[in-house]
């Protein structure tokens, strides 16, 4: 897959942090912004400001979650085809189902490891 510009979405920095390291690590040549609010990201999508390949989405933030995120982006014509992997602590099969129903592309409960998540990004990016 050729997902060259990635835009994480997580109000957590250390998550933020170990997302990026591990990316890094699989993937030097991809970009990747990162936004700590899904109101922040989704008027950023909106107005052109970011144009991910692939979205990474944390469901647990402030204000607006990531499964509200995620609906509105389906909802609107010129974001729902930008595929959305959905990066939680959550591994509830409802929760899991609910994303997928929405229009996820996949669901990755967040490892405990560092080295497992890298393993994920590579099955996820190659």
């Amino acid at each position: 897959m050729n997902y060259r510009k990635i835009l994480l979405v997580d109000d957590d920095e250390d998550d933020q942090e170990i997302f990026f390291t591990a990316l890094q690590k699989v993937a030097p040549d991809v970009v990747c912004e990162m936004l700590n609010s899904a109101c922040s990201a989704l008027e950023r999508l909106k107005n052109g400001q970011v144009s991910p390949d692939i979205i990474f989405l944390d469901l647990n933030m402030p204000i607006m979650n990531g499964q509200q995120f995620l609906a509105e982006i389906k909802k609107d014509a010129g974001l729902k085809d930008i595929p959305v992997v959905v990066i939680s602590t959550s591994s509830h099969p409802q929760t899991i189902q609910l994303a997928k129903d929405t229009g996820a592309k996949d669901f990755i409960t967040k490892p405990d490891k560092f080295d497992d998540l890298v393993k994920i990004l590579v099955s996820l990016l190659d």
